[in-house]
């Protein structure tokens, strides 16, 4: 596993932003059901120094409204934008075989279907359309795969490993723009 991550504690979320005069923060919840997030206790910040009650204000399709304790002011709702919040792994509900928090995911070797080794997973999210990993590829850069059968036929906890079979990239002809049917 990649250095610094507590596999104890789990992001459930972040505040992205603040809302209004009263120090009310926005939040975008990691969980299943967005308002989870307020549902098991106290938060923590990323290393642990800072704790949070939260008390959910409202919920939308923009996010969580939240009012985090400590948090009294615009000016100091502004100053958590980034703050990720955690919960302890025990407090979660125990998961099914197959499956997994983001965070178990990260650090993982991934390889592609004859066995070889393209690099690390560094990053798990969601921007919508479903899961996706991103690797840190062996020989420099990154690729983004998402978490389909397809793609990631094989998701092996137990050895550290994910398994990718991306598909063939598609690529514009350098000048389609002034393609030209033949005859034309």
């Amino acid at each position: 596993m990649i250095k610094g991550i507590d596999q104890n504690r789990i992001c459930v979320g972040v505040v992205v932003g603040s809302h209004g005069l009263k120090g009310y923060v926005k939040i975008k919840s990691f969980m299943v059901f967005p308002e989870d997030i307020a549902a098991y206790g106290l938060l923590t910040d990323k290393n642990g120094k800072r704790s949070f009650n939260l008390d959910l204000i409202s919920n939308n399709k923009k996010g969580l409204v939240a009012k985090l304790s400590g948090v009294t002011d615009r000016n100091a709702s502004e100053a958590m934008r980034g703050v990720e919040l955690y919960l302890s792994r025990d407090l979660l509900p125990k998961l099914e075989d197959d499956e997994f928090y983001y965070t178990d995911l990260v650090g993982l070797k991934v390889e592609n279907t004859n066995g070889e080794t393209i690099g690390i997973v560094s990053m798990v999210d969601n921007y919508g359309a479903g899961e996706i990993i991103e690797v840190d590829l062996q020989d420099g850069g990154t690729e983004m795969y998402k978490i389909s059968q397809e793609v990631v036929p094989e998701i092996d906890m137990e050895n550290g490993r994910i398994v990718v079979d991306p598909p063939i990239d598609v690529f514009a002809q350098k000048n389609h723009d002034e393609y030209k049917a033949e005859g034309s």
